[in-house]
């Protein structure tokens, strides 16, 4: 599909792909559009949101944003900026669809694919996250905010050379319970006990007082840090793994039930 900036006809046909795929599976899924007011202009964008009724109507979220960021110097696709947090939340409701339909979760859930979670210009405050302000903002407006209890972010999850460290403004409850799954499964090696900062789509949540959690891996090609292929034309498919999509995708799943059981016991 190529670049898939916000307002694309790329993007429009991977929200069709997406949205196709999860309803095929047995989701439910609802499309949340509103218009952006960027410093380029105005921009229709949409959220997806995706839902998996619970035997409770309170919500565990999984989700990750689907737009990659606008250049006009050089073809951007995004195979790991954009491309693998959509990849794996749209596999994970492939994969949960079959458990579900056998007994569903405790924890209503949500798969929600963010728009417009790219700097159109330079990253700020206002320039940034334009999904997930507006999705907050939505809820918020509908009564629908008080139903989510918690929100897993995955961002940047495709690198080869996997290393994801634990977000410093995350949920620390939240956060342990899926480095406890990753160790449990093996999978310490990949998620790594290393702090970093990262602002993301995780953040308009925790403002609004969701407990909410960061998994990426920012540093994306050369040595720790270095972020080499990060927003260049180099972030094609051959730069990421089917096996990191499959290593962090298995962590959340089997982190999901703790995560339900935890919020059952804070009584959220």
């Amino acid at each position: 599909m190529g670049p898939r900036p916000p307002a694309s006809a790329a993007l429009a046909r991977a929200r069709a792909y997406v949205e196709g795929e999860l309803r095929a599976a047995g989701w439910r899924v609802r499309e949340q559009p509103f218009t952006a007011q960027t410093p380029s202009g105005p921009i229709r964008m949409v959220n997806v949101i995706a839902e998996w009724p619970g035997r409770r109507a309170e919500v565990l979220a999984v989700g990750g944003h689907y737009d990659t960021k606008v250049f006009t110097a050089f073809r951007f696709v995004g195979a790991n900026d954009g491309g693998s947090s959509t990849a794996l939340v749209l596999e994970l409701g492939r994969a949960l669809a079959p458990r579900y339909r056998a007994a569903p979760p405790a924890y209503t859930r949500w798969l929600c694919f963010f728009d417009g979670e790219e700097a159109q210009v330079s990253w700020s405050s206002t320039d940034s996250l334009y999904g997930s302000r507006a999705m907050v903002a939505a809820l918020r407006a509908s009564g629908e905010l008080g139903r989510l209890r918690a929100l897993v972010l995955v961002d940047m999850v495709g690198d080869r050379d996997l290393a994801i460290r634990r977000e410093t403004r995350s949920t620390p409850w939240l956060t342990d319970l899926i480095w406890t799954t990753a160790r449990r499964l093996g999978q310490g090696a990949a998620f790594l006990d290393g702090h970093q900062s990262v602002e993301d789509d995780h953040a308009p949540f925790l403002d609004a007082g969701v407990a909410a959690t960061l998994l990426i891996d920012f540093d994306f090609g050369g040595a720790p840090g270095e972020n080499r292929y990060w927003h260049t034309p180099e972030d094609t498919l051959d730069k990421v793994s089917a096996q990191s999509l499959a290593t962090v995708g298995t962590v959340v799943v089997e982190s999901l039930p703790a995560i339900d059981a935890e919020l059952e016991r804070r009584g959220r």
